[in-house]
């Protein structure tokens, strides 16, 4: 593999799409192991080849070649990246819920005030009750004392 082992830095020029990341299979279907450089420009620099290529030998072949610093430089950029996305999903998550906690204050205030309007308006109507409820039961004494009354002198 003097093409491979011989890149100084990159990627092989002619494969089929660029390989973000640790690849983990070939464009052809085939996996990818690990090997180790033996060429003097990258001495045991290791690299990601397909096993395809790497079982039959081909050189100069569109096959997936990645070196190992490369793709795991690419993962450390993308999960950098999904942390970033991550981390502001989290604080817009924060907007939202301190939004929907000061509605919930909100709603919170307005229902305790109704609470205590019609707690009032209770204790209102339940004392003007009460105050008819000792009118009616003077009137029925006052009633009841004429009819005795009535009935002694009958």
């Amino acid at each position: 593999m003097s093409n491979i082992s011989g890149a100084s830095s990159g990627s092989s020029s002619t494969w089929r799409g660029r390989v973000v990341g640790v690849p983990t299979v070939c464009w052809c279907g085939a996996q990818i192991v690990g090997k180790i450089s033996k060429s003097d420009p990258n001495p045991y620099r290791r690299y990601f080849r397909c096993a395809y290529a790497v079982s039959n030998k081909l050189m100069d072949d569109n096959h997936v070649f990645k070196w190992v610093d490369e793709a795991l430089l690419n993962e450390v950029e993308r999960l950098s990246s999904e942390a970033k996305t991550l981390e502001q999903m989290v604080k817009e998550s924060e907007i939202v819920f301190d939004g929907v906690e000061y509605e919930k204050m909100v709603f919170d205030k307005g229902l305790m005030k109704v609470e205590k309007e019609v707690f009032e308006k209770v204790e209102c109507v339940f004392s003007e009750a009460k105050t008819n409820m000792k009118k009616m039961m003077i009137l029925v004494i006052i009633g009841c004392m004429i009819i005795v009354g009535f009935v002694k002198l009958i």
